[in-house]
Protein backbone atom coordinates (compact mmCIF):
# COMPACT_ATOMS: atom_id res chain seq x y z
CA UNK A 1 0.00 0.00 0.00
CA UNK A 2 1.33 3.43 -0.95
CA UNK A 3 2.40 5.74 1.90
CA UNK A 4 0.79 9.16 1.63
CA UNK A 5 3.36 11.96 1.73
CA UNK A 6 1.04 14.28 3.65
CA UNK A 7 0.49 11.79 6.47
CA UNK A 8 3.06 13.44 8.74
CA UNK A 9 3.29 13.79 12.51
CA UNK A 10 6.11 15.90 13.97
CA UNK A 11 7.13 16.05 17.63
CA UNK A 12 9.99 17.98 19.26
CA UNK A 13 11.23 18.31 22.85
CA UNK A 14 14.26 19.89 24.52
CA UNK A 15 16.83 17.34 25.70
CA UNK A 16 17.95 17.31 29.34
CA UNK A 17 21.21 15.64 28.26
CA UNK A 18 22.67 16.09 24.79
CA UNK A 19 21.79 13.24 22.43
CA UNK A 20 19.67 11.39 25.01
CA UNK A 21 16.13 10.81 23.77
CA UNK A 22 13.80 13.32 25.45
CA UNK A 23 10.83 11.11 24.43
CA UNK A 24 8.47 13.77 23.02
CA UNK A 25 4.78 12.90 23.14
CA UNK A 26 1.87 13.70 20.88
CA UNK A 27 -0.07 15.27 23.75
CA UNK A 28 2.62 17.76 24.81
CA UNK A 29 5.19 18.18 22.05
CA UNK A 30 3.43 18.16 18.66
CA UNK A 31 4.61 20.73 16.11
CA UNK A 32 2.31 22.35 13.55
CA UNK A 33 4.61 22.80 10.55
CA UNK A 34 4.57 23.26 6.81
CA UNK A 35 7.01 22.47 3.98
CA UNK A 36 8.58 19.56 5.88
CA UNK A 37 11.70 18.20 4.16
CA UNK A 38 13.76 15.29 5.49
CA UNK A 39 17.13 13.93 4.43
CA UNK A 40 17.25 10.92 6.75
CA UNK A 41 20.72 9.49 6.07
CA UNK A 42 23.25 12.16 5.15
CA UNK A 43 26.95 11.31 5.29
CA UNK A 44 29.79 9.89 3.25
CA UNK A 45 30.52 6.58 1.54
CA UNK A 46 34.11 5.56 2.14
CA UNK A 47 35.53 3.27 -0.52
CA UNK A 48 37.45 0.25 0.79
CA UNK A 49 39.95 0.59 -2.10
CA UNK A 50 40.70 -3.13 -2.19
CA UNK A 51 43.35 -4.51 -4.56
CA UNK A 52 41.70 -7.31 -6.53
CA UNK A 53 42.55 -9.52 -9.47
CA UNK A 54 39.73 -8.07 -11.54
CA UNK A 55 38.20 -4.75 -12.55
CA UNK A 56 35.02 -3.58 -10.90
CA UNK A 57 33.47 -1.21 -8.39
CA UNK A 58 34.57 -1.03 -4.78
CA UNK A 59 32.51 -1.79 -1.70
CA UNK A 60 31.84 1.23 0.50
CA UNK A 61 31.20 1.92 4.17
CA UNK A 62 28.70 4.61 5.21
CA UNK A 63 30.22 7.04 7.69
CA UNK A 64 29.55 10.41 9.31
CA UNK A 65 25.84 9.61 9.32
CA UNK A 66 23.41 12.34 10.33
CA UNK A 67 19.95 13.59 9.43
CA UNK A 68 18.64 16.94 8.24
CA UNK A 69 15.11 18.12 8.85
CA UNK A 70 13.68 21.46 7.72
CA UNK A 71 10.27 23.03 7.97
CA UNK A 72 8.42 26.29 8.61
CA UNK A 73 6.31 27.24 11.61
CA UNK A 74 3.89 30.15 11.73
CA UNK A 75 5.24 33.01 13.85
CA UNK A 76 2.36 33.59 16.23
CA UNK A 77 2.65 34.07 20.00
CA UNK A 78 0.86 31.78 22.46
CA UNK A 79 -2.13 34.06 22.97
CA UNK A 80 -1.29 34.71 26.63
CA UNK A 81 1.35 37.26 27.62
CA UNK A 82 4.17 35.61 29.53
CA UNK A 83 3.39 32.12 28.21
CA UNK A 84 5.96 30.58 25.89
CA UNK A 85 4.70 29.56 22.44
CA UNK A 86 4.63 25.93 21.36
CA UNK A 87 7.45 26.64 18.90
CA UNK A 88 9.73 27.93 21.66
CA UNK A 89 11.80 24.71 21.94
CA UNK A 90 12.63 24.93 18.23
CA UNK A 91 14.11 28.41 18.55
CA UNK A 92 15.97 27.41 21.72
CA UNK A 93 17.71 24.66 19.75
CA UNK A 94 19.11 27.34 17.42
CA UNK A 95 21.45 28.89 20.04
CA UNK A 96 18.73 31.15 21.41
CA UNK A 97 17.75 31.80 25.03
CA UNK A 98 14.15 31.98 26.21
CA UNK A 99 13.37 34.29 29.15
CA UNK A 100 9.86 34.23 30.60
CA UNK A 101 8.42 37.07 32.66
CA UNK A 102 5.24 35.51 34.01
CA UNK A 103 2.13 37.27 32.78
CA UNK A 104 4.19 39.89 30.95
CA UNK A 105 6.46 38.69 28.14
CA UNK A 106 8.63 36.00 26.61
CA UNK A 107 11.96 37.20 25.22
CA UNK A 108 14.29 35.41 22.81
CA UNK A 109 17.89 36.46 22.17
CA UNK A 110 21.01 34.78 20.75
CA UNK A 111 23.51 33.14 23.12
CA UNK A 112 27.16 32.11 22.78
CA UNK A 113 27.34 29.18 25.22
CA UNK A 114 25.14 26.49 26.79
CA UNK A 115 23.32 25.73 23.55
CA UNK A 116 20.32 23.45 23.97
CA UNK A 117 19.36 20.55 21.72
CA UNK A 118 16.15 18.75 20.80
CA UNK A 119 14.86 15.29 20.11
CA UNK A 120 12.52 15.15 17.11
CA UNK A 121 10.22 12.38 15.94
CA UNK A 122 8.76 12.45 12.45
CA UNK A 123 6.23 9.97 11.16
CA UNK A 124 5.46 9.64 7.47
CA UNK A 125 2.83 6.94 7.31
CA UNK A 126 3.86 4.35 9.89
CA UNK A 127 7.60 4.96 9.50
CA UNK A 128 9.14 6.82 12.42
CA UNK A 129 12.32 8.86 11.96
CA UNK A 130 14.05 9.71 15.24
CA UNK A 131 16.56 12.59 15.19
CA UNK A 132 18.43 13.20 18.43
CA UNK A 133 20.90 15.91 19.44
CA UNK A 134 19.29 18.35 17.01
CA UNK A 135 20.64 21.85 16.64
CA UNK A 136 19.97 24.17 13.76
CA UNK A 137 19.42 27.42 12.01
CA UNK A 138 16.43 29.74 11.75
CA UNK A 139 15.21 32.68 9.70
CA UNK A 140 12.40 35.00 10.77
CA UNK A 141 10.56 35.91 7.57
CA UNK A 142 7.83 38.43 6.78
CA UNK A 143 6.26 39.05 3.37
CA UNK A 144 3.51 41.57 2.73
CA UNK A 145 0.11 39.85 2.55
CA UNK A 146 1.71 36.60 3.68
CA UNK A 147 1.96 34.59 6.89
CA UNK A 148 5.08 35.38 8.96
CA UNK A 149 7.19 32.25 9.42
CA UNK A 150 10.05 30.86 11.44
CA UNK A 151 12.03 28.84 8.89
CA UNK A 152 14.05 26.06 10.55
CA UNK A 153 16.77 23.71 9.34
CA UNK A 154 17.98 21.17 11.87
CA UNK A 155 20.85 18.71 11.82
CA UNK A 156 20.78 15.74 14.19
CA UNK A 157 22.26 12.37 14.98
CA UNK A 158 21.22 9.43 12.79
CA UNK A 159 19.11 6.51 13.95
CA UNK A 160 17.76 3.69 11.79
CA UNK A 161 14.09 4.43 10.96
CA UNK A 162 11.54 1.90 12.19
CA UNK A 163 7.86 1.12 11.88
CA UNK A 164 6.18 2.44 15.05
CA UNK A 165 2.53 2.99 15.88
CA UNK A 166 1.52 6.58 15.19
CA UNK A 167 0.57 8.87 18.05
CA UNK A 168 -2.25 11.41 18.12
CA UNK A 169 -0.76 14.92 17.90
CA UNK A 170 -2.31 17.80 19.84
CA UNK A 171 -1.48 21.07 18.06
CA UNK A 172 -4.12 23.21 19.77
CA UNK A 173 -1.37 25.30 21.45
CA UNK A 174 -0.54 26.79 18.06
CA UNK A 175 -2.57 29.95 17.48
CA UNK A 176 -4.04 31.06 14.17
CA UNK A 177 -1.59 33.45 12.47
CA UNK A 178 -2.07 37.04 11.41
CA UNK A 179 -1.13 37.92 7.83
CA UNK A 180 1.46 40.71 7.54
CA UNK A 181 -0.55 43.77 6.46
CA UNK A 182 -0.72 47.51 7.16
CA UNK A 183 -3.25 46.84 9.92
CA UNK A 184 -1.65 43.75 11.49
CA UNK A 185 1.97 44.95 11.28
CA UNK A 186 1.69 48.50 12.61
CA UNK A 187 5.38 49.30 12.99
CA UNK A 188 8.41 48.92 10.76
CA UNK A 189 11.15 51.49 11.23
CA UNK A 190 14.80 51.93 10.29
CA UNK A 191 16.60 54.50 12.44
CA UNK A 192 13.16 55.61 13.73
CA UNK A 193 12.03 56.31 10.13
CA UNK A 194 8.81 54.52 9.15
CA UNK A 195 9.00 52.57 5.89
CA UNK A 196 6.62 50.82 3.54
CA UNK A 197 8.00 47.30 3.58
CA UNK A 198 7.59 44.47 1.07
CA UNK A 199 9.66 41.79 2.80
CA UNK A 200 11.89 41.27 5.81
CA UNK A 201 14.13 38.43 6.91
CA UNK A 202 16.39 38.00 9.92
CA UNK A 203 18.72 35.07 9.35
CA UNK A 204 20.47 33.75 12.45
CA UNK A 205 23.40 32.58 10.32
CA UNK A 206 24.35 29.73 12.65
CA UNK A 207 27.37 27.69 11.60
CA UNK A 208 26.16 24.16 12.30
CA UNK A 209 28.95 21.58 12.40
CA UNK A 210 29.02 17.78 12.57
CA UNK A 211 31.83 16.97 14.99
CA UNK A 212 32.19 13.20 14.82
CA UNK A 213 35.30 12.07 16.67
CA UNK A 214 36.33 8.96 18.59
CA UNK A 215 34.71 9.28 21.98
CA UNK A 216 32.23 12.00 20.98
CA UNK A 217 29.69 12.67 18.26
CA UNK A 218 27.96 16.04 18.42
CA UNK A 219 26.14 18.59 16.32
CA UNK A 220 27.62 21.96 17.31
CA UNK A 221 26.87 25.60 16.59
CA UNK A 222 30.37 27.03 16.36
CA UNK A 223 29.73 30.55 15.06
CA UNK A 224 27.06 33.06 14.05
CA UNK A 225 26.68 35.58 11.23
CA UNK A 226 23.26 37.18 11.73
CA UNK A 227 21.95 39.18 8.78
CA UNK A 228 18.86 41.30 8.10
CA UNK A 229 17.52 41.65 4.56
CA UNK A 230 14.55 43.84 3.74
CA UNK A 231 12.95 45.40 0.69
CA UNK A 232 11.27 48.78 1.21
CA UNK A 233 9.85 51.61 -0.87
CA UNK A 234 12.63 54.09 -1.62
CA UNK A 235 12.30 57.58 -0.16
CA UNK A 236 14.07 60.88 -0.70
CA UNK A 237 17.65 60.79 0.56
CA UNK A 238 16.86 63.82 2.70
CA UNK A 239 14.56 61.52 4.70
CA UNK A 240 16.79 58.44 4.83
CA UNK A 241 20.14 57.92 3.09
CA UNK A 242 21.30 54.28 3.13
CA UNK A 243 24.33 55.14 0.98
CA UNK A 244 25.75 57.62 3.48
CA UNK A 245 24.90 55.33 6.37
CA UNK A 246 26.77 52.46 4.72
CA UNK A 247 29.78 54.64 3.84
CA UNK A 248 29.99 55.87 7.44
CA UNK A 249 29.57 52.31 8.83
CA UNK A 250 26.64 53.59 10.86
CA UNK A 251 24.65 51.36 13.20
CA UNK A 252 20.93 52.08 13.38
CA UNK A 253 17.87 50.73 15.14
CA UNK A 254 15.59 48.26 13.32
CA UNK A 255 12.14 47.74 14.83
CA UNK A 256 9.31 45.52 13.58
CA UNK A 257 6.04 45.02 15.45
CA UNK A 258 3.46 42.45 14.34
CA UNK A 259 0.16 41.89 16.11
CA UNK A 260 -2.37 44.05 17.91
CA UNK A 261 -3.84 42.24 20.92
CA UNK A 262 -2.10 41.44 24.22
CA UNK A 263 -0.67 37.93 24.13
CA UNK A 264 -0.40 38.05 20.35
CA UNK A 265 2.20 40.77 19.73
CA UNK A 266 5.69 39.98 18.43
CA UNK A 267 8.34 42.72 18.45
CA UNK A 268 11.63 42.13 16.66
CA UNK A 269 14.35 44.64 17.43
CA UNK A 270 17.98 45.07 16.41
CA UNK A 271 19.22 48.23 18.09
CA UNK A 272 22.74 48.35 16.60
CA UNK A 273 22.38 47.10 13.03
CA UNK A 274 25.10 48.29 10.66
CA UNK A 275 23.86 49.36 7.24
CA UNK A 276 25.59 47.48 4.42
CA UNK A 277 26.18 48.75 0.89
CA UNK A 278 22.92 48.95 -1.09
CA UNK A 279 23.54 46.63 -4.03
CA UNK A 280 20.94 47.83 -6.44
CA UNK A 281 17.51 49.23 -7.06
CA UNK A 282 14.33 47.34 -7.85
CA UNK A 283 11.23 48.19 -9.85
CA UNK A 284 7.95 46.82 -8.49
CA UNK A 285 4.74 48.04 -10.12
CA UNK A 286 6.79 50.98 -11.48
CA UNK A 287 7.72 52.02 -7.94
CA UNK A 288 11.37 52.33 -6.92
CA UNK A 289 12.30 49.98 -4.09
CA UNK A 290 15.49 49.47 -2.09
CA UNK A 291 16.74 46.00 -1.23
CA UNK A 292 18.69 46.67 1.97
CA UNK A 293 21.03 44.56 4.09
CA UNK A 294 22.00 45.20 7.69
CA UNK A 295 24.27 43.34 10.09
CA UNK A 296 22.80 43.26 13.62
CA UNK A 297 25.93 43.86 15.68
CA UNK A 298 26.23 42.94 19.37
CA UNK A 299 26.51 45.83 21.82
CA UNK A 300 27.26 44.22 25.20
CA UNK A 301 27.17 40.71 23.64
CA UNK A 302 24.35 38.26 22.87
CA UNK A 303 22.07 41.25 22.27
CA UNK A 304 22.30 41.83 18.51
CA UNK A 305 18.57 41.19 18.29
CA UNK A 306 15.60 40.35 20.47
CA UNK A 307 12.21 38.83 19.71
CA UNK A 308 9.77 39.83 22.44
CA UNK A 309 6.28 38.34 22.70
CA UNK A 310 3.79 40.37 24.74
Amino acid sequence: MAIKWKSKILLAKIEATYGVDAAPTGAANAILATDVTLTPMEGDDVSRELETSFLGPQATIPTGLHAKLSYKVELQPSGAAGTAPAWGPLLRACAVAETISAGVSVTYNPITDSHESISQYLWIGGTQYVILGGRGNCSVAFTAQGIPYLEFEFTGLFKIPTEVARVTPDTTSFQKPLVATKANTPTFTLDATAFVMRSFKLGLGNQVENRFLIGSEDILISDKSDMIETTVEAVALTSFDPFSLAAAQTAIDVNLVHGLVAGKIATLNASTAQMQRPQGLENAQNIKEWPLRLVPLPAAGNDQWTLVLT
